[in-house]
């Protein structure tokens, strides 16, 4: 280190250089995240090409070599001459940061790109990238190696590490074929730069799938292709292709992401409203002025109530998602519980609210939503916009709130009059339900385990207060109890047996929940509460166990625990605190020669114990037949049980994770809820997977 500091230790970073030292500015991380952003950079330019009326196909291929590609039918990036640089546009878009059509040229009415940066950094931070537009009845390429345009010598196919020789006078956009008249598109192949990401760093197909789902649903009549062939020669994954196009809009998306019961229809909202910005314009002779625009601003809502808790929330601007929120959020959340608190107080009689006041969590709750607006030049906050920053978005979308809920609340249709009633019926019990909890707990002081004298009879709880080191083990049956408790450590290790499978909490209602034995023990057991007044901070174990029979059965009540935990205990999941203990399948004694003691193995599937056996023939060792194969932990003595299952020494647990509560929510409802016909098809097309051995009859 030296005090010395003057100018020569300052730095200028000219261009695409300054994206490759500091890749966080503008793509938020190095890893994975950064990785799947700069893919959506590229896919939003073929989107904001499809809102504009050009194309209606969208193709995204995730390549074997580690790159990928995205095609669409828009017009093309211009190949013509940009007049201030000199260069074509495809080199204007791809090296030039800041530059673009979407700057209020009127190529776009709105779309997600702003900055004019996403293509250019994409490119910068890509080992290769190769861009073919078909336009004027021809097909022009250009190359890239790190953001430089320049000519890769392939033999054979493309390929990042081909010999490289960059322009060094004048960029040259090749003519490399011909097309059709009247077709047009951009297709762009790149490899991402392995100098910048992180070895770990990969595209998530899963990721990919749910936003392109998601994309398709903003923009009606898109059709968004999605396959991955980088498992081809895989044969249990294969090439993996979604493809994606809704017709009815965001009212369809609401119905995707909802899954509880239906307390209204799915209502539409929608306006337009104008404000006036001033922004700076560039004038012929290089200065900036300010100057008063008029800028529209079109809204489009969607929302339906259900009979759950949860909100599901999806906000976009010009079809880029905002899940952080802005002013548009800000003006629907505030405005809706504006107007549900009006019509609340004029039925107050009825609804028996007396002096309680409704809040935003009343409302939101059990609401489904997905709001978009489109507006010209979007202010965000930051380039990964997730933050909407325009203030006068949020009186427009207030005032479109405002008019469609007064007409739904004024409606002379009976069909509309019997869902506002519903509605009322619902946020005025959420209000109600909030305030009792409050006043409960502000009241009653929580009893640990010594005091509390209201915990059920069959729980053998712990000895320890420790909430950290405790565990508390869910048991199948009495006979596996007897067991585990001779197994268990009894200074942190609580139990709680079930009798069987417990009621389906997926098709039950609440009621009928807190009124089944077995639910709302389990409730009271882990002590904590249950929906929203779930309160994770008093739990009284660090670890809920899962300790069910390895078959049929034990799979099954396994899942019904999950169901039961995923929908009134869903904060145990989100924080890891769930767990599926994964006791063993056989036990395998190998017999040694002379004095020295027999070895115990156990093994946790056919397959293991297949290739046990065929270990220990190779090594000329014999076993105890018949091999013993345990049906059910009652099977097991308690030294047995201990040290497999129970001991923190030597078993196995799983940890229930819940990485997308949305995908958990759908399949939690295609195999447990009330409609038959997904289920069944479900395990139709599971059919030829499944071995008839495994079977449990």
């Amino acid at each position: 280190m030296t005090a010395e500091y003057s100018a020569h230790h300052l730095q200028v970073l000219e261009g695409l250089e300054a994206v490759r030292k500091r890749p966080g500015m503008y793509i938020g991380s190095n890893g994975s995240p950064g990785l799947m952003h700069c893919l959506w950079e590229i896919i939003d330019n073929s989107v904001d090409e499809a809102v504009a009326g050009n194309g209606d196909r969208i193709d995204v291929v995730l390549r074997a070599d580690g790159s990928v590609e995205v095609q669409d039918r828009g017009r093309g990036v211009p190949v013509d001459v940009e007049p201030r640089t000199g260069l074509t546009g495809v080199e204007v878009v791809y090296t030039k940061l800041h530059a673009g059509g979407k700057f209020g040229g009127g190529s776009y009415a709105a779309s997600g790109g702003l900055h004019g940066v996403g293509a250019s950094v994409v490119n910068a931070l890509s080992e290769r990238l190769d861009v073919e537009v078909d336009r004027g009845g021809k097909t022009h390429a250009m190359s890239f190696h790190r953001g430089e345009p320049g000519i890769f010598a392939d033999a054979g196919d493309a390929r990042p590490d081909s010999p490289f020789t960059p322009f060094e006078k004048n960029s040259e956009l090749r003519v490399v074929g011909k097309t059709r008249r009247g077709v047009t598109g951009t297709r762009v192949r790149y490899w991402a730069d392995r100098q910048i990401f992180t070895a770990d760093a990969a595209f998530q197909y899963d990721d990919l799938v749910t936003r392109a789902r998601q994309t398709a649903f903003l923009v009606p009549g898109l059709e968004i292709v999605i396959r991955d062939e980088r498992a081809a020669d895989d044969p249990e994954i294969g090439v993996r292709e979604s493809s994606y196009r809704f017709d009815g809009g965001l009212a369809e998306f609401v119905e995707f992401l909802s899954t509880d019961a239906p307390v209204t229809d799915t209502w539409r909202l929608e306006g337009t409203g104008s404000f006036t910005e001033t922004v700076p314009t560039l004038q012929p002779d290089g200065s900036m002025r300010s100057t008063e625009v008029e800028r529209e601003c079109h809204v489009d809502i969607a929302l339906r109530w259900g009979t759950g808790y949860d909100t599901i929330m999806r906000s976009f601007v010009n079809i880029i998602a905002t899940p952080k929120g802005g002013t548009h959020q800000q003006g629907f959340e505030q405005e809706l519980t504006k107007q549900l608190r009006a019509e609340v107080e004029k039925n107050a009689r009825r609804l028996k609210v007396g002096n309680d006041k409704l809040e935003k969590d009343d409302v939101l709750a059990g609401l489904t939503a997905v709001l978009n607006v489109s507006l010209p030049e979007p202010q965000f906050e930051g380039q990964t916009k997730e933050v909407l920053g325009t203030p006068a978005v949020r009186a427009i979308v207030a005032k479109v709130v405002r008019e469609g809920m007064k007409a739904r609340f004024t409606s002379t249709k009976r069909d509309d009059k019997n869902q506002v009633s519903m509605l009322l019926d619902k946020v005025v019990s959420e209000m109600k339900a909030r305030v009792s909890a409050r006043a409960h707990k502000e009241t009653q002081r929580r009893k640990n385990a010594l005091e509390s004298s209201s915990l059920p009879a069959k729980l053998i709880d712990c000895r320890s207060n420790d909430v950290s080191n405790s565990e508390l083990f869910i048991v199948e049956g009495d006979s596996a109890l007897g067991t585990a408790r001779k197994a268990r450590d009894s200074e942190y290790q609580a139990l709680f047996p079930i009798r069987g499978k417990i009621l389906n909490t997926q098709k039950a209602s609440i009621g009928d929940m807190l009124s089944n034995a077995e639910c709302a023990a389990l409730i009271q057991v882990v002590g904590a509460g249950s929906g929203r007044t779930f309160d994770i901070d008093v739990a009284r174990y660090g670890k809920v166990i899962v300790l069910s029979d390895a078959d049929v059965d034990g799979a099954h009540i396994r899942t019904l625990l999950l169901t039961l935990f995923y929908r009134y205990m869903r904060p145990l999941i989100e924080h890891g605190r769930v767990f599926a203990a994964v006791p063993p399948l056989h036990r395998v004694i190998v017999m040694n020669p002379g004095s020295k003691p027999n070895e115990t193995i156990y093994t946790y599937s056919d397959r293991e114990l297949n290739a046990l056996l065929a270990k220990l023939r190779r090594q000329n060792k014999r076993w105890q037949e018949p091999i013993q194969r345990y049906k059910g932990l009652g099977e097991m003595d308690a030294d047995q049980l201990a040290d497999t299952t129970m001991s923190r020494d030597g078993r196995l647990l799983r940890r229930v994770r819940m990485e997308d509560a949305e995908a958990a929510g759908h399949v939690f409802e295609m195999l447990m809820g009330s409609e038959v016909a997904p289920r069944r098809n479900f395990i139709v097309e599971g059919a030829a997977r499944l071995d008839k051995e495994s079977i449990d009859a």
